[in-house]
């Protein structure tokens, strides 16, 4: 089986039945994760480039990782000692990377629609692994696994996501994402982080953190960029961390069972404290290793790999 689609460039394009199929493929997968020899032939043969604008240490090992268990090539490039830093286009790089025939492509990039413009331009699968403020399609698809697999479900869960929603792609694709899985979802944050008309994509509002987190399945903290405050988007992390932290005293406005989720990396001490990150209900580091066979699955169905076993 496959995604039905060449590229991964948003959760906006993918149908409730996709996201079920990666969810699926990405539990065979994280058995395959448990094993002594972590190492099956599916994609033997296949070439996997990572393409990276922006520092990363999830994403872009989660990825090498994942192809390299599915006995993939992978190519890692750093941009910063690439030709991008003589000058070279997006397009140039693509059309130089097209001429290695890769089968697909992983890219992530500080503008907005990267990951778009590349994949018209490659016959290699494109997957999307953050694109400015836009989408990041994978983090939010390994963050519904992680919930799936604590819940049993994911359908009819409130979610509540705090933090700098503006600027997060984290948070727009899990909106997308979780909506058409049928879950109810919050967000929460200064005015100034919120953006405009934001209702308009279904969920609802609150810049109160108690009242957000109050009744919600699931409270997931965004790292705050602590460049905003020079932007004057809120006065102090004194000041944020007070209206907008999570701590274990505010804990206590939610659900004595709520779930913590964060995509990392993580203010200590700012948008959530360290027993709150490390406490009970934290599935930080889950996350980081469903990352793994999330990954895994998109690589294997978008490189229509063979058997996976």
């Amino acid at each position: 089986m496959s995604l039905g689609h060449k590229d991964l460039l948003g959760m906006q394009e993918l149908t409730s039945d996709e996201i079920r199929l990666v969810l699926d493929t990405a539990e065979s997968m994280k058995e395959v994760a448990r094993r002594d020899i972590k190492k099956v032939p599916a994609l033997r043969g296949k070439t996997i480039i990572n393409l990276f604008y922006e520092p990363s240490t999830r994403t872009r090992t989660s990825f090498e990782i994942a192809g390299k268990w599915l006995s993939a090539d992978v190519i890692n490039v750093s941009t910063s000692a690439s030709s991008v830093t003589k000058g070279e286009s997006l397009k140039d790089t693509g059309l130089t990377l097209q001429a290695m025939h890769p089968n697909i492509v992983v890219i992530r990039h500080p503008a907005a629609g990267a990951a778009a413009f590349l994949a018209g331009r490659l016959a290699a699968s494109v997957i999307n692994a953050g694109d400015g403020a836009h989408e990041h399609p994978s983090q939010a698809l390994l963050d519904l696994f992680t919930i799936r697999e604590k819940m049993g479900r994911l359908e009819g869960l409130k979610v509540a996501i705090v933090g700098d929603i503006t600027h997060s792609r984290v948070a727009r694709s899990n909106i997308h994402g979780m909506q058409k899985m049928g879950m109810e979802v919050r967000v929460a944050g200064p005015r100034t982080m919120l953006p405009c008309f934001i209702e308009r994509l279904g969920v609802e509002v609150f810049t109160n953190l108690d009242r957000a987190i109050a009744e919600v399945d699931v409270i997931m903290m965004l790292r705050l960029q602590i460049e905003r405050q020079q932007a004057g988007l809120f006065p102090s992390l004194r000041e944020y961390s007070r209206l907008f932290g999570l701590t274990a005293e505010r804990m206590k406005a939610a659900k004595p069972d709520v779930l913590i989720m964060h995509p990392g990396p993580i203010n200590r001490g700012v948008e959530i404290a360290p027993d709150v990150a490390d406490g009970p209900y934290s599935l930080i580091l889950n996350q980081v290793e469903n990352g793994l066979a999330v990954r895994m699955a998109l690589l294997y169905l978008l490189a229509g790999g063979g058997q996976a076993g």
